[in-house]
């Protein structure tokens, strides 16, 4: 049964494996993969977020990976076999304070921009071609998911097709209508090849922070299915403080009233200190650059989870996809993006030895209640007008949500 047809509020995580991260396909163990399975299956979550990385599955512009693709088949096949389902993202891309280009993406040109770029396991001082642009790029995108969803499409593993994971960070299209056009394009594509399962675009916060030409409500509105990505450590002061119960269910609220349908909140959570630790900022250098990150106490993060998940259950959300699985083992610390973003080693439900943090029980808890979607109440149905939104989405946020704040009854607040 597709997401959009189930009247469940669906529960998921995103999904690397905590020995390899971004190098899982690289260093495919389908061992590793059956356990960490079994114990998402065991914590009662349903969905499970994988990422395509785009340069083991199409390594060069022409072709696409059989090895990777008898390594996906695997992989859909356990899910299966621990009763989950898998939401697939494309175009990997961007991930975790870096980007990946393939190396046949790269054009010499110097890079911009502050993220690095790895391709083929190597830092490289490059720019990349404009995904949204580039003909030859455009044909390639266009054989990845015709490849890959006539294998696939049949499986009984597939819940979801994603066309992207925070595009916006990887690049940007020229304008609005280049980023409207180049999502209705694959959108449609994979349409004539799949009509069954639901297509989305994974947008976040700073699609809604700024106009990157991936809009809300056009690129969202071009999909089936309309999802959000959202940190109120990450809100650049719209949120009222790191751990704010009500940011990400207020952006859910949003991105619904920007794209007119329901949303599936697709990646939330927290990076936490060591264990037995209280809240705390880090700080650190990179290259002479001072960077700091707010890290949550494991008891704080599981105490945020207490209070988000029913709030967004409340406000009418499809479901929640947890980011992420795992803390990475320390043999990955030294290599990119660990080695710079300290943070993104502790964003998992489960610590580097394996071991559960309070969070993961907090999740258990929840999913076991199997709860339905429910209508979107009238607080948190917004009044928007897209247009006015995009021209100062900076002033608008600080006041919707304010507004939205305001408008909660008082039992929920």
């Amino acid at each position: 049964m597709s997401i959009l047809e189930s009247t469940r509020f669906v529960t998921g995580i995103n999904y690397w494996p905590r020995t390899k991260a971004m190098t899982w396909w690289k260093h495919f163990d389908a061992a590793e993969v059956n356990t960490d399975f079994a114990l998402i299956s065991e914590l009662g979550f349903e969905i499970v977020r994988i990422f395509l990385m785009w340069e083991d599955f199409q390594p060069d512009h022409f072709s696409v990976s059989r090895t990777a693709l008898d390594k996906l088949e695997t992989v859909c096949d356990l899910a299966v076999e621990h009763h989950l389902k898998l939401n697939i993202t494309f175009f990997t891309g961007h991930m975790s304070a870096a980007n990946w280009p393939p190396i046949w993406l790269l054009n010499g040109r110097p890079p911009l921009g502050h993220i690095r770029n790895v391709s083929s396991g190597t830092v490289v001082v490059s720019d990349y071609e404009n995904p949204y642009i580039n003909s030859f790029v455009i044909e390639a995108q266009k054989r990845l998911l015709k490849v890959v969803i006539e294998k696939f499409s049949g499986h009984p593993a597939i819940s979801l097709w994603n066309l992207g994971n925070e595009p916006d960070l990887f690049a940007r299209p020229l304008n609005d209508s280049n980023g409207e056009t180049w999502t209705r394009e694959m959108v449609s594509h994979i349409k004539k090849i799949d009509q069954k399962h639901p297509v989305t675009l994974g947008l976040h916060y700073g699609d809604l922070a700024e106009n990157t030409g991936l809009r809300a409500d056009l690129c969202l509105a071009a999909c089936d299915i309309s999802v959000m990505h959202a940190y109120p450590m990450y809100s650049n002061g719209i949120a009222r403080h790191p751990l704010d119960p009500d940011f990400v269910p207020f952006t859910c609220a949003l991105t619904s009233a920007l794209s007119g349908r329901p949303v599936l909140m697709e990646e939330f959570g927290g990076c936490t200190t060591s264990p037995g630790r209280t809240s705390e900022t880090w700080q650190w250098q990179v290259d002479g650059s001072s960077r700091s990150q707010f890290m949550a106490s494991e008891e704080d993060l599981a105490d945020y989870f207490r209070a988000v998940l029913p709030k967004l259950h409340r406000n009418g959300v499809l479901g929640a996809i947890i980011w992420c699985f795992a803390d990475y083992a320390p043999h990955l610390w030294g290599t990119v993006p660990f080695d710079h973003a300290l943070h993104e080693r502790f964003f998992g439900i489960v610590r580097p030895d394996g071991s559960l943090k309070a969070h993961a029980e907090v999740l258990r808890l929840f999913n076991s209640q199997n709860l339905t979607v429910q209508p979107i109440p009238a607080y948190a149905q917004l009044k928007i007008d897209p247009e006015m939104f995009y021209q100062a989405p900076q002033s608008q946020l600080k006041s919707l949500y304010q507004e939205y704040l305001a408008r909660q009854p008082m039992d929920i607040t």
